[in-house]
């Protein structure tokens, strides 16, 4: 039993095996094969791995942080998010904003107009549709405050994301407050410090905050895009990218007046505990 879960245990390639990974048939063919046992049945096999909540017909996808200030940046993101920075607290009219865009969000219309909802029948999406173009979305959320701002885009880049940045700090509160700080991923529209010197050029109170590399489940922004998709987005029935464009606007109207921040939970301590989860598996 223990040397049939140590195999399990085991990527098939280490046994030049052509499997990306274990069914439990597999193991079971390459148990009698080698040796280890006469016979077994798959169900005993499953029943062995079931034990320890072994099962490596499952994988998940996992990035390890090549970021070298990895906990730094993130520190900064988490501090911002419980209200402080630098290790003092936000003072009256400092606020935080994470934004981000949202790319290629096709309208795709439907061969047959799709069915509503009625008893003892879901909603009916015809399978086939006409692409009619995409649209990117540019969003920013107030994190303290449950505001949303937006808008439509051809496409990314600095210029459209400056748009964005625009349209926030050019109104109250914002225009008049002390700092704001913009938290935001390493895409080109606002990476490295070409963009922290931009932005403060164009607006002295701006402070970015770029988190660091692979870390957009960081970003409250990400949780948004999130919803719209669920509500807005799936199922994907657009007669044209205007209106796909004015759903997704109409949303934010119809999303802010019902909007509570969101509940963040994660702290500088759970990331270290994950970061040092991360270590111990990297160096096994």
């Amino acid at each position: 039993m223990v040397q049939i879960k140590a195999l399990a245990c085991e990527l098939p390639s280490t046994r030049d095996l052509p499997l990306s990974r274990w069914s439990t048939s597999d193991i079971t063919r390459e148990v009698c094969q080698s040796g280890l046992v006469a016979s077994i049945s798959d169900s005993t096999v499953w029943r062995w791995l079931h034990q320890d909540a072994i099962r490596p017909w499952f994988h998940r996808s996992w990035i390890f942080p090549r970021d070298p200030n990895f906990a730094i940046k993130a520190n900064r993101i988490l501090d911002l998010y419980a209200g402080c920075w630098k290790d003092k607290p936000l003072r009256d009219g400092e606020f935080v904003i994470s934004a981000d865009e949202k790319t290629s969000i096709q309208a795709r219309r439907r061969k047959h107009k799709s069915l509503a909802p009625a008893p003892g029948r879901a909603m009916r999406v015809e399978h086939e549709y006409g692409r009619c173009g995409a649209w990117a979305y540019m969003a920013a959320l107030d994190v303290h405050n449950a505001r949303i701002f937006g808008r439509i885009e051809t496409k990314t880049g600095a210029a459209p994301f400056d748009r964005l940045v625009e349209q926030v700090m050019t109104r109250p509160p914002y225009k008049e407050a002390r700092r704001v700080f913009w938290i935001v991923d390493n895409g080109s529209s606002h990476r490295g410090q070409a963009s922290v010197d931009r932005l403060r050029q164009k607006f002295p109170r701006l402070v970015l905050v770029h988190g660091p590399i692979h870390a957009s489940w960081l970003n409250q922004i990400e949780i948004y895009f999130s919803i719209v998709q669920r509500k807005v987005l799936t199922p994907n029935d657009f007669s044209s990218l205007n209106q796909l464009a004015e759903r997704i606007l109409d949303f934010q109207y119809y999303w802010e007046p019902i909007a509570k921040p969101f509940e963040w939970k994660y702290t500088k301590a759970d990331l270290a505990k994950l970061l040092n989860k991360l270590k111990d598996k990297q160096s096994a």
